[in-house]
Parts: C-alpha cells; sequence; structure tokens
C-alpha cells in the first residue's frame, strides 16, 4: 500500500465537498497490481504517486494536498473488489483513478456507478469504457483496443495483403477487444488471412506451445495481444523458434525495459507497435520540453524509476490529466463536477503525448485519446514511423 499527505495548509471558507473532500485535502484512491502476472505495471501507480508528490510539494491543487491510497490486486478481480470497497466505503476516498486492468475494472463498474464515485481515467482500452449513457460513473484513458486492432489491420493490407495471419491474445475482453479490431479492420478479408488464434489464460506459466501452433498453422503474420510478461515470452520463442513473420506487438506490452530488454534486443528487431506517447530514450526529444520536464521530475521524485519504462510517461500523462481535471473542479469538488470536468476536455496537450496527440472528450464521449503512430523496433529502442492516425472504420 502507498499512503502519503503533505501537511496541510490553513483551511479556506467553506466550499461544496462530497465525501473525500475537504478545506484541506483530497483523497484519491488507486487499485495496482504490484504483484501477480502483470506486476510490471505497478510502476505506473508508482510515478503518479511520485507526481502527487511533486503536486503536494508546489502547493497542491488549489491549496488543497492530494492524499493518494493505492492499493495491490495481483491483476485478480475478486481482490481488485475487495479494494474498491476498503477505498469507498473505508478510505473514504472522493473517487478512484487510474485502476488498471479490463477485467479488473470490469467487476468494479457496475459498484462504482451504484455508489456515484468517479471511476476515472482507468488504465485500459477497452472500448467499454466509454458508455456515458450506461456507466456516466466510468471514464476510459488508453486508446480504445479495437481501434489499435484497426490499425494494424491497415497496415498489414498494405505491407502484407495476402499475408497469413496468427493472432495470440489475452483469454478476456481486452484480447477480445483488439481480435475484433483486427477482423473489422480486414473486413472482408479477415476469413481468409486469419489462419490461426490462440487464446492463453493469465494464470498460465508460459504461452510456448500456443506460439508454437500458430507458427505449425502456417502463419507469417503474428500478432502478439499479451501484457509484458507475456509478450517478452512470445518475443522469445518466436526467435527460438528461427520463426520470422511480420510480427506486431500490442502497444501495452511494448515497454522497452519491461519487455523488450527483458525478451533480448537482439529477438525484437523489426517488430511492430503502436503509440500514443513520447519514449523518453527516443533522442528525437532530448531538447523536448515534455521530456525535460519529466526527467527533472524523475531526478527529484522518482530517482529509482526507470526512464527506459514507457510505462512511466504513461503515469506521469494520466496524473497529469487528473490534476487538470480537479484543477477544473475549482472549490466545487463534488462527485458529480469531477465527471462534469472530465467530460469538458478540448484540445488538452500533455508533455508526453505525442505532438498532435491530444485529450478530447465531451458528455457523450468519454474516450480521451484516439490517436496513434506506429513503431518499429530497432537496435536498442523503437523508431516512429509514418504520421500520427486514428482507428476509425474506414478511416
Amino acid at each position: 500500500m502507498i499512503v502519503f499527505v503533505a501537511a496541510s495548509t490553513g483551511a479556506l471558507a467553506q466550499k461544496k465537498y462530497d465525501t473525500g473532500a475537504t478545506d484541506t485535502e483530497i483523497k484519491i484512491g488507486n487499485i495496482m497490481p504490484y504483484s501477480g502476472p502483470a506486476s510490471a505495471y505497478g510502476v505506473i501507480g508508482k510515478t503518479e504517486a511520485a507526481y502527487f508528490r511533486k503536486i503536494n510539494a508546489e502547493g497542491g491543487i488549489n491549496g488543497r494536498k492530494i492524499k493518494y491510497i493505492s492499493y495491490d490486486d495481483a491483476y485478480s478481480p475478486p481482490k481488485t473488489v475487495e479494494q474498491a470497497r476498503k477505498l469507498v466505503e473505508s478510505d473514504e476516498v472522493l473517487l478512484i483513478f487510474g485502476t488498471l486492468g479490463t477485467a479488473s475494472n470490469s467487476a468494479i463498474q457496475k459498484y462504482m456507478n451504484e455508489k456515484k464515485v468517479p471511476q476515472m481515467f482507468v488504465q485500459t482500452g477497452a472500448a467499454k469504457w466509454n458508455d456515458p449513457k450506461q456507466f456516466p460513473w466510468t471514464m476510459g484513458w488508453v486508446p480504445n483496443y479495437q481501434s489499435e486492432g484497426r490499425i494494424y489491420a491497415k497496415y498489414i493490407l498494405k505491407e502484407k495483403p495476402t499475408g497469413k495471419i496468427g493472432i495470440l491474445y489475452q483469454n478476456d475482453d481486452y484480447g477480445k477487444d483488439y481480435v475484433k479490431g483486427i477482423r473489422d479492420g480486414l473486413g472482408a478479408r479477415a476469413t481468409a488471412m486469419i489462419v490461426g488464434e490462440e487464446s492463453y489464460e493469465t494464470s498460465s506459466p508460459t504461452i510456448d506451445s500456443h506460439v508454437v501452433a500458430l507458427k505449425s498453422k502456417g502463419a507469417d503474420t503474428f500478432i502478439s495481444i499479451t501484457t509484458p510478461k507475456f509478450a517478452a515470452q512470445s518475443i522469445k520463442k518466436v526467435a527460438e523458434l528461427g520463426w520470422k513473420p511480420l510480427f506486431i506487438l500490442n502497444s501495452i506490452g511494448s515497454s522497452t525495459a519491461a519487455v523488450m530488454r527483458p525478451a533480448g534486443f537482439e529477438n525484437g528487431q523489426n517488430i511492430i507497435s503502436a503509440i500514443y506517447q513520447k519514449d523518453a530514450t527516443d533522442p528525437q526529444w532530448q531538447d523536448d520540453a515534455g521530456i525535460r520536464n519529466f526527467d527533472a521530475f524523475l531526478t527529484k521524485y522518482f530517482p529509482e524509476g526507470n526512464r527506459e519504462d514507457g510505462l512511466l510517461v504513461g503515469g506521469y500523462n494520466v496524473a497529469q490529466a487528473m490534476v487538470h481535471v480537479l484543477k477544473n473542479c475549482g472549490d466545487d469538488l463534488t462527485r458529480a463536477n469531477i465527471m462534469k470536468q472530465a467530460a469538458s476536455i478540448q484540445g488538452l496537450q500533455l508533455e508526453g503525448l505525442l505532438p498532435g496527440v491530444t485529450i478530447n472528450t465531451s458528455a457523450d464521449d468519454f474516450a480521451p485519446i484516439k490517436q496513434f503512430q506506429l513503431r518499429k523496433f530497432k537496435g536498442e529502442r523503437w523508431e516512429l514511423f509514418g504520421d500520427v492516425i486514428g482507428g476509425e472504420l474506414g478511416g
């Protein structure tokens, strides 16, 4: 558990508050897989904690300090439910922010909406988070997995139109959303081009047999829809088999530090992925003001953080967006106003997002980020290519 709170400043006049907010404090809850099969993502929660420490050191948000309470759910939905109840009913947080995982967030979505507690900027790109009519208290963050899948389909149709595609995916809404996007993007060609689909469970120790199965089906294009642990395994196994497919790796499993280095840089050459944020190790950003600020933040508030891990930039971005929303709430720190402000973002440029990628929401659009840029792994890092693109059907 991570808990910190800085000393409060003098009380202000009576304002408009819901549970979790006072004259001096804003209480934010978070749930992360600090242990378990997706523990590589735990660093996002640590980055967010460090960013809120920075905000507090600089005076807080409109004079209020953030108390950030982050619990481990080990990427286990029943544990997520337990931790969400603890945050809402015992810790009495104002909102839950940045919880990671499709299955984890799915497990608490109805509860959060019944309680009318914001489930803000969930760290998953499942399409279901953009459903303000049905779930007005839940808002997504990372780009839609179906959109990303469509972008990969467009790339394959251009680069390998007669290719035979093998897809490895996690057997849950996260994996299935990507597969739907790929199939939608391929359109009428999907049935002929996809020669195999293999799904794995997060409890599986290895996905090696699935990779072997896809190669044996004659696939010359391999799409790995995997979280970091299994992404690294898939890269290693493809190399071990001497298989040379067009290799596409989903964005959430493409961290240089958590995936590419452990898998062996030599095994990751020419893999294609997509991204919407800057890679701090990319030389093109060495004089970029946003990355310079990010580096200064790491040096002062999170020196143990590995800047080679793109998940840190992700945590930095989403924490900045949360601060933006809370600042715009002014002295009306009610849960309803938090959702109103979060659904009123236009053209917000965050320091760690790629140029041309902006945050936009509205009352009927709870998908903040909708753009990507493709990239290829070369040497020891990712290289961007092409333009910033959206993943709309027919786009």
